[in-house]
C-alpha cells in the first residue's frame, strides 16, 4: 500500500537538565490509549498525582518505575491536567497531561523515558535508540517518495485531487453522499481502463478537535487481513472545524484479482484515534477494459 503514515505515536526520551529548573513538561495523551512514564527509579505512588482525574481518566497506574495513565475520552484542545511524579529520593518532577498538538506533526506519546542525568548510561543509550528510530523513518519515507514518484497511478490520483479529470483517463459514475455527527462525506467512483478510482471529500463539522488521517486499507470480504496495492493522495492530513479535505484513491485490475476471477473491494479510511471514518465499496465492474 502506498499512503500516509500511521497517527504518530511516539516513544521519547526526555532529559530533565535539557530544561529550567521547575520547568512543566507536556506529556501528549489520546483517548483510550494507554501512555507511559518510566523513570530511573522507582516513583512512591503516595505522593504522585494526576490532579482531578476522576472522569476523565482510568485510575491511574503507579509501581515501580512507571506511571500509566490511560484517558477515558479525548482531552479538549485547552485541557491541561498538572501531574507530579515523586520519586522516592523525594525528587519532584511536574508534567502538564495535554492533548496532541494540533498542528499536523503533533503526536500521542506511548512513552515517555524520563531521565534527570542526561549522562547516564541509559540516557545515552535511550537517545540513540530514539536518533536510530527517527533515522530509519526518514530512509523509510524516503524510498516511498521515490517509488511514488515514478508512479502513473499516483500520478492519475494527484490530478482527481485537484479537480482536473479531464486529464485522466477516468469517468466519473457514481456519487454518494453521507453525514453523521461530525463529518459531512462525498463519495464519488470513477470508472478507468484496467482501473477504477475513488475520490472522497471530507468536511470537519465538529468544533473540538481537528480530524486527523492515521492510514487506510484496501481488502477483499474474504481475505479481510490481507491489504491489496493502491495509490493515495490527499490534500490535508489534517482539516478543521469548518474545512474540508480530499482523498484520493486510485487502484489497479490487479488488486482485484482472486482464484474467483475479480472481486469487489472496500477501501477503509481510519481517524487518528484508529476509529474507523468511512468505507468506500470499490466495484469490479467499474473497471473498462
Amino acid at each position: 500500500m502506498a499512503g500516509a503514515p500511521d497517527a504518530r505515536r511516539e516513544v521519547r526520551t526526555l532529559l530533565l537538565t535539557d530544561h529550567p529548573a521547575g520547568a512543566t513538561h507536556n506529556i501528549y495523551v489520546s483517548g483510550q490509549v494507554a501512555t507511559v512514564l518510566r523513570f530511573e527509579q522507582d516513583c512512591d505512588p503516595a505522593r504522585t498525582k494526576l490532579l482531578g482525574w476522576e472522569g476523565r481518566f482510568e485510575p491511574p497506574l503507579v509501581g515501580g518505575r512507571k506511571v500509566v495513565l490511560e484517558p477515558i475520552r479525548d482531552l479538549g484542545k485547552d485541557e491541561r491536567i498538572p501531574l507530579l511524579v515523586t520519586l522516592v529520593d523525594g525528587t519532584e518532577i511536574p508534567f502538564l497531561v495535554s492533548p496532541p498538538r494540533s498542528e499536523e506533526w503533533g503526536w500521542t506519546d506511548q512513552q515517555v523515558n524520563v531521565f534527570k542525568n542526561r549522562e547516564s548510561f541509559n540516557a545515552v543509550l535511550s537517545t540513540l535508540h530514539a536518533a536510530l528510530k527517527r533515522e530509519e523513518r526518514l530512509k523509510e519515507e524516503n524510498e516511498r517518495l521515490k517509488k511514488e514518484e515514478k508512479s502513473v497511478d499516483h500520478a492519475w490520483a494527484t490530478l482527481l485531487i485537484n479537480g482536473e479529470q479531464e486529464k485522466t483517463p477516468f469517468r466519473k459514475e457514481r456519487k454518494m453522499v453521507l453525514k453523521n455527527e461530525d463529518m459531512d462525506i462525498t463519495i464519488e467512483a470513477y470508472s478507468g481502463p484496467g482501473k477504477t478510482a475513488a475520490v472522497i471529500h471530507l468536511t470537519n463539522t465538529y468544533n473540538e478537535r481537528p480530524w486527523k488521517f492515521r492510514d487506510a486499507r484496501l481488502t477483499s470480504p474474504r481475505t479481510a487481513d490481507t491489504t491489496r496495492p493502491f495509490a493515495l493522495r490527499m490534500n490535508r492530513t489534517m482539516i478543521v472545524q469548518g474545512q474540508s479535505g480530499t482523498i484520493a484513491v486510485v487502484a489497479d485490475k490487479s488488486a482485484f484479482e482472486s482464484k474467483e476471477g475479480l472481486v469487489d473491494l472496500f477501501l477503509e479510511i481510519y481517524r487518528e484515534d484508529g476509529m474507523q471514518q468511512v468505507t468506500v465499496t470499490l466495484d469490479h465492474k467499474l473497471i473498462r477494459k
